[in-house]
């Protein structure tokens, strides 16, 4: 097998995590995510007495679930090999890192082979819409500035991608979801230091080494406000969380309906006239 391309540069994450550190961690994306997760998992109605929680910033996520556990939660870090023992936690939760793995699928295969039969998944990670308007100021900054565009925001995964995701790493009753937090900053320089505080600074393997100039920054940060600018003066950042449920396969567990298997037709549930392909083509009533 070839290995996955070298997409990040796990080195230099774990240096941007270290500052991160020293300097005040920003936490409160991963309190928010930790406590949607943690509502969910209230809905499953069940204890877990086996649980781990794989990340970086462990501390808002354990807090979070300690209420739903009934033994103590394991902190794993998120290396490229999980330190997890196969068959031996009923919930395994990857807190906001996924996003930074080369081998996504690799990550998801060692949380199914951890999880006793019937055992929960559940994954929250950055994606595709997170920071489009950092990604749109800097493409035209940089187009304007320098003639050009380089990949100055990490690229991530869209939720039809990574749904496929959990298919290829054998979980059973996949589904993939995604929520929108909005975040207000008073300015850009507001927003980089939370990003840093974060340990979400760009980690590309393929990145540009030299520092911006004062030319490209004032104009990014022209094109940011011009653009995106939100109420009372201040600027607007989507963070796109994408949510990875799926269970480890055991007997005599719920399975999907086979396709085509429904014994009742939708519109007569709905109580509505069922047209053809031929007639919706046709445009419908004039």
């Amino acid at each position: 097998m070839h290995a996955p391309p070298r997409l990040f540069d796990p080195e230099l994450l774990a240096r941007r995590r270290v500052r991160a550190a020293a300097q005040g961690r920003v936490d409160f994306l991963h309190e928010a995510v930790a406590a949607e997760v943690s509502e969910r998992l209230g809905e499953v109605n069940r204890r877990f007495r086996a649980a781990a929680v794989v990340g970086p910033w462990p501390d808002p996520w354990v807090a979070a679930f300690a209420p739903l556990a009934e033994g103590p939660i394991r902190a794993v870090p998120d290396a490229e090999v999980l330190d997890l023992e196969p068959g031996g936690h009923d919930l395994v939760v990857h807190g906001l890192a996924l996003h930074w793995a080369n081998d996504p699928v690799g990550q998801l295969v060692q949380m199914r082979r951890a999880l006793r039969p019937d055992g929960l998944m559940i994954a929250a990670l950055f994606g595709g819409a997170t920071l489009t308007e950092l990604r749109t100021a800097f493409a035209v900054a940089e187009a304007e500035v320098l003639g050009g565009i380089s990949p100055r925001v990490a690229p991530m995964g869209e939720i039809r991608d990574l749904g496929g995701l959990l298919q290829r790493a054998g979980y059973a009753l996949p589904v993939a979801d995604s929520r929108g937090y909005d975040v207000r900053y008073p300015s850009l320089p507001a927003l980089m230091r939370d990003l840093r505080g974060m340990g979400e600074t760009s980690v590309l393997a393929d990145r540009l080494r030299r520092p911006m100039s004062r030319a490209l920054l004032a104009r990014l940060g022209a094109v940011y406000a011009d653009r995106f600018g939100a109420a009372e003066g201040r600027l607007a950042a989507t963070f796109e969380v994408i949510f990875l449920t799926g269970w480890a396969p055991a007997a005599g567990q719920q399975q999907p309906l086979r396709p085509g298997s429904a014994q009742a037709r939708l519109a007569d549930a709905l109580g509505a006239t069922e047209r053809s392909a031929a007639e919706r083509a046709g445009g419908g009533d004039a």
